[in-house]
């Protein structure tokens, strides 16, 4: 939300920039200059409008261990050669999370 709140600010302060003729014109022509400007905000706009979008939409990971649906059961297996922490999900598939003990008593999966 922080990177959005920048994005916008960032984008109000070009355009008021832009529009109070700030920026230097590059050619005499006044009309070349309006263009340009409006060249660059439109630019700048989409490029708001896919950082918008990239922030809204739920980021994908290949790997996850986390597959879609309802968990079914657990079982934790520790004291063994592969101390690990399985996730039986409704669909049928499995996930293993390796454990390791932190301490008396405490176990960290993940």
């Amino acid at each position: 939300m922080q990177r959005l709140i920048q994005v916008l600010c960032l984008a109000i302060a070009s355009a008021g920039l832009t529009s109070c003729g700030l920026v230097p014109s590059s050619s005499d022509n006044p009309d070349d200059h309006k263009r340009a400007s409006v060249e660059r905000l439109e630019q700048r706009i989409n490029q708001l409008e896919q950082d918008l979008q990239e922030l809204r939409s739920p980021v994908s990971d290949a790997d996850s261990k986390t597959p879609a649906g309802p968990l079914r059961s657990l079982t934790l297996r520790i004291g063994t050669d592969d101390d690990r922490l399985r996730m039986y999900w409704a669909d049928g598939q499995t996930s293993n999370l390796i454990c390791s003990q932190e301490g008396k008593g405490v176990w960290a999966c993940g």
